[in-house]
């Protein structure tokens, strides 16, 4: 099956993707207003709760999101759309946060979910790359993401898109440790196990 593959062809693909990411990451800095995510941040710090949401990919760098969350002691779950509109949104309470991720920002699934946050006093941020989305509009705040080109060879994959989502918001919790001054100490109490754990106990002990 191999034995037609130009294998010095599909080595050259590796580099073109790596390449692809990194630039995304790039264009990704220039376009984002790093005021806007010190303030997300913030709005995340004092939040009581947190949740998120999406489909697909962008679902899938929201549960890393509601766990990047949790590891710095923030009460936050990500939660489908699906189960979402079925009771599963009574988590979130007045006061409460949600984060809402669609790359081209029109997600019929994530409409009934603003709607609930909107008449419950529960804020949204949106992260998207349109900015003139319904979500993105009806958001308290929106965070621009920027995808150069996915790196399959059809440019429909979710895969540039999940790095760029997953780096926003790993940057979002670098902030919040700032803002929060969140000690080793904390972390080890709320990491206690594997690699982590193991080598912050040791520099407690």
């Amino acid at each position: 099956m191999s034995s037609g593959i130009d294998k010095e062809r599909l080595a050259e693909k590796v580099k073109e993707a790596f390449t692809i990411q990194a630039d995304a990451l790039t264009h990704q800095l220039d376009r984002l207003k790093r005021a806007e995510l010190v303030r997300t941040a913030e709005m995340l710090v004092d939040a009581p709760v947190i949740g998120a949401s999406a489909c697909g990919h962008s679902g899938i760098a929201c549960m890393h999101f509601a766990h990047l969350m949790c590891c710095v002691g923030k009460a936050a779950r990500f939660i489908s759309p699906a189960e979402a509109v079925h009771g599963g949104l009574g988590f979130l309470q007045p006061g409460g946060i949600i984060l809402l991720a669609s790359r081209g920002g029109r997600t019929a699934e994530l409409a009934p979910v603003q709607d609930y946050c909107k008449e419950n006093h529960i804020k949204t941020i949106v992260v998207s790359e349109n900015a003139g989305s319904l979500l993105a509009k009806d958001a308290d705040m929106v965070l621009l993401m920027t995808v150069t080109r996915e790196i399959d060879r059809n440019n429909c994959q979710g895969t540039t898109s999940f790095l760029v989502m997953s780096a926003i918001f790993e940057v979002l919790q670098m902030l919040m440790i700032e803002i929060m001054d969140f000690s080793d100490q904390r972390f080890a109490e709320i990491h206690p196990g594997g690699a982590v754990g193991e080598r912050l106990r040791g520099e407690r002990a």
